[in-house]
């Protein structure tokens, strides 16, 4: 009896190898093929050509912004009938453009006299080049810098680029006088870890993100907008953006909102949050000169 026992062991540990390191196998190709193709995942840029982008755009009634040296930077909307009052930088979210953003220079420009500047990425509509956490925080920091010294620049950021907009405020505090994040993350990782459980996603991703890193050097106005039935960026992550920053903030929460639905506030919205950020913003003098720490 006992001799029979013995010989099932080395059976049943065949049988238990057999079945486990064919799993394991696949499990590691399946770890480094998410890390390999982690971008593609991230990542959804339109392409479209310039004749097409300029059509779009002018149904928008936006034009073409571009730095001094004549870069193609994204897309503006200066106001015609006066003189602004300071200007709104706009970092769009995945799967969409620069131009796309006109419906947030038609709410704000009714409520504020600003000048609306929309940033595109690197790979996202014609613009050169391919996106990732770097490229898209250069362009982003290239297009702060061109702003003209026209009074205070707030910042806009939805979904994919609330994470754009606090790295800007993070490296250049002293030139933004607001931010305006809706559908934000505290860390990009960890909305990837929670649409992906299966995978170590946290220690994968190699474009991060980390908004509430970032905001730790910024200490102006933060307004926050997160939606109930948010299912891209779900609403607790926005939350605990919220509970780490320290400065001054405000929540807007709609218990009804998707992702979508939420990045289309009416006036009386908009109202209160650029209100909440023209009184608390700091008295210092915004200059397009400031170069981060």
């Amino acid at each position: 009896m006992n001799q029979a026992i013995r010989e099932s062991k080395p059976s049943f540990r065949k049988r238990f190898l057999r079945i486990a390191l064919p799993v394991v196998a696949f499990y590691l190709l399946l770890c480094l093929g998410c890390a390999s193709f982690q971008r593609r995942m991230i990542y959804f840029p339109p392409a479209c050509t310039p004749e097409k982008m300029e059509e779009l755009a002018r149904t928008e009634n936006l034009e073409r912004w571009r730095n001094a040296d004549g870069r193609a930077l994204g897309w503006k909307r200066l106001l015609s009938t006066q003189v602004a009052q300071g200007q709104v930088l706009l970092m769009h979210g995945n799967a969409c453009c620069a131009f796309e953003c006109g419906h947030y220079a038609d709410v704000i420009q009714k409520v504020a006299s600003l000048d609306v500047f929309a940033v595109e990425y690197p790979g996202y509509g014609d613009c050169p080049g391919k996106p990732s956490e770097t490229t898209l925080e250069q362009c982003a920091s290239l297009a702060l810098q061109s702003l003209t010294n026209r009074g205070p620049v707030y910042l806009v950021g939805e979904s994919l680029g609330t994470g754009v907009a606090a790295y800007l405020a993070g490296h250049y505090p002293e030139q933004v006088a607001g931010v305006i994040l809706l559908a934000p993350y505290n860390r990009l990782a960890d909305v990837a870890q929670a649409h992906i459980r299966i995978l170590p996603a946290r220690l994968l991703l190699r474009d991060r993100f980390p908004a509430a890193d970032y905001l730790h050097n910024y200490h102006g106005p933060v307004a926050v907008l997160v939606g109930g039935r948010d299912q891209v960026i779900p609403e607790r992550f926005g939350r605990r953006l919220y509970e780490e920053y320290v400065g001054q903030k405000r929540l807007w929460a709609f218990p009804e909102a998707t992702h979508d639905t939420l990045m289309v506030q009416p006036i009386e919205v908009w109202k209160q949050i650029i209100s909440f950020c023209q009184t608390n913003q700091s008295t210092r003098t915004f200059s397009s000169a400031t170069t981060p720490d």
